[in-house]
């Protein structure tokens, strides 16, 4: 059994701290914050040791057997809100209704997975009607962040010829353009009916949940040719553990605990370039 261990900044003598409480057969750094602590003898006390202890010293801890290599992975599917960007668009658009209390409360509902997306989704949007449509921009342009260490794991898997998907219950106002910024091969999402240059508090169409989150992984690694085991994905709410179940890695970035506890790997301090460690 091997095990990654991974932080930020200056994080050297917490790794050496943790990795130490596993009695390695042999340490290897893959970067100046990360190491994979390699051949240690598993047991269910010496994860939960290492778990409590890894959350302590703010690293983050990922169980493997064997070693993942980037080439045995095509596809990088991807949620948006909260994943690869730092907000949830809807709970911003509703800011500018000054309805953002309430919308936000309805997100972190479902995303917790107590409420059925659809619904929720249905419920959020009609709080907008009659908001005017170049409030979508302002929060494009003030308010939306790419996640930390986003941008150098869309580089190197990129480089390395892997496919990307942006698969979002948020709005295709935002994953259009996130395409072109990041040159994304594929995204599917949620269209906001806009009508005299109001929304109307209606979605056009169907509503990418869960099950449509899945189907569109399943149909991506379709046109590719490849299998769904072939494919990273990754989310933080209940509506992307569907998709992330049929992939050859979940991740759970700064997830809820439903997501997190499900998930093949949760990345709770490192960026998303935490997965590049991982696929040695």
């Amino acid at each position: 059994m091997n095990l990654v261990l991974q932080g930020l900044d200056d994080c050297k003598a917490r790794l050496e701290r943790i990795a130490a409480l596993t009695a390695p057969k042999n340490i290897t750094w893959l970067n100046d914050r990360a190491l994979r602590c390699e051949g240690i003898t598993f047991s269910p006390a010496l994860r939960q040791t290492i778990e409590v202890a890894a959350q302590a010293a703010q690293l983050d801890a990922t169980y493997s057997i064997g070693m993942h290599k980037m080439s045995e992975f095509k596809l990088v599917a991807m949620d948006m809100d909260s994943t690869l960007i730092t907000i949830e668009c809807i709970d911003e658009i509703a800011d500018m209704q000054g309805l953002k209390p309430q919308v936000s409360e309805i997100t972190e509902a479902a995303m917790r997975g107590e409420l059925d997306f659809s619904e929720s989704l249905k419920r959020r949007v009609a709080l907008l009607e009659g908001l005017e449509a170049s409030a979508l921009e302002r929060v494009y342009e003030e308010r939306l962040q790419l996640s930390p260490g986003a941008e150098a794991m869309l580089k190197a898997v990129q480089q390395a010829g892997l496919k990307t998907l942006l698969v979002s219950g948020g709005f295709t106002y935002f994953t259009s353009r996130l395409k072109e910024r990041l040159g994304l091969d594929y995204t599917h999402a949620n269209e906001l009916e806009i009508v005299d240059g109001r929304l109307t508090g209606r979605v056009v169409g169907g509503i990418v949940d869960a099950e449509e989150k899945k189907r569109t992984v399943e149909r991506v690694c379709a046109e590719l040719e490849i299998e769904p085991s072939q494919a990273i994905v990754m989310g933080d709410g209940a509506n992307d553990l569907k998709m992330m179940s049929i992939s050859g890695m979940s991740v759970a970035f700064r997830a809820k605990p439903v997501v997190r506890e499900q998930a093949n790997v949760a990345l709770n301090f490192v960026g998303l370039d935490g997965i590049l460690p991982l696929l040695t």
